[in-house]
């Protein structure tokens, strides 16, 4: 049985998708097999991993109404143990549709279910909301990673954040755990990125921090245009060497509470 993996964070530019991109290129390269599900309308994870939407049949929201099995949305891709449920425009329409469904946010868990065992780890992509949509990405997971920028208010929407994921563990989501909260886009010059790790690290258990930081790197930045993942596009950058680290980190954690086989 695999464990599911959800990158969240309600507010955007705070590479969200980028780390959900390159995490999961990085775990595959470790032997693992890795699902990516794009769960933001803009489908951004989809074409920074080499999807061309054009020639999708289906998509996560055929996943998240029902209208198909979750298998059948799944597509490989070009890099080593890595495979994506992708997205496009159309689940903006589909997280409408939601609000009208008995047990809307269950949507993607009880799709997910369905294939868990065929993954290592299961990383879902949420939009930058904290609407039905992001909450079914909370619901469906066992894991949480929160990415985050080290600029102001970031403790403030975090804090958001948490009582959010608050309210799903006590109805739909009992053994929901946040493994960690990775900084990213980080530039150590900075006064301003000291400052918000010093209070972010004040704010919370050490073991909910993860040791690795993402630094700011350009190359992390063109990658998605070039349809890879930094660690195929340029392997010794240190964005890269940065998202091995993470992924070795994620593994580790997982291997540590037993959640994964």
């Amino acid at each position: 049985m695999g464990v599911i993996i959800s990158i969240v964070n309600q507010k955007g530019g705070v590479a969200k998708t980028t780390t959900a991109i390159n995490l999961a290129a990085a775990i595959g390269q470790k032997g693992k097999k890795v699902l990516l599900v794009d769960l933001d309308p803009q489908g951004n994870a989809s074409t920074g991993i080499g999807v061309n939407k054009r020639e999708l049949k289906y998509t996560t929201y055929d996943v998240i109404m029902g209208e198909i099995r979750p298998e059948e949305a799944v597509i490989s891709t070009n890099f080593k143990n890595v495979w994506i449920i992708p997205a496009t425009q159309a689940l903006a329409e589909g997280e409408i549709r939601l609000t009208s469904i008995k047990n809307k946010t269950l949507q993607l868990k009880k799709a997910l279910l369905q294939i868990k065992d065929k993954y290592d780890i299961i990383l879902v992509d949420c939009l930058p909301s904290l609407g039905v949509l992001a909450l079914n990405g909370i619901t469906a997971c066992d894991r949480m990673i929160i990415p985050m920028q080290c600029e102001p208010y970031s403790l403030e929407g975090v804090a958001e954040l948490l009582s959010s994921v608050k309210r799903v563990k006590a109805s739909t989501n009992k053994g929901l755990q946040i493994m960690g909260i990775v900084f990213t886009m980080v530039n150590k010059k900075l006064t301003i990125n000291k400052d918000v790790q010093q209070q972010i690290k004040a704010s919370f258990p050490s073991e909910l921090i993860f040791k690795t930081e993402i630094p700011r790197n350009v190359k992390i930045s063109e990658a998605p245009s070039h349809g890879e993942p930094i660690t195929y596009y340029d392997p010794a950058s240190s964005g890269a060497e940065a998202y091995k680290k993470l992924a070795a980190e994620v593994l580790k954690k997982c291997k540590e509470a037993n959640v994964m086989l």
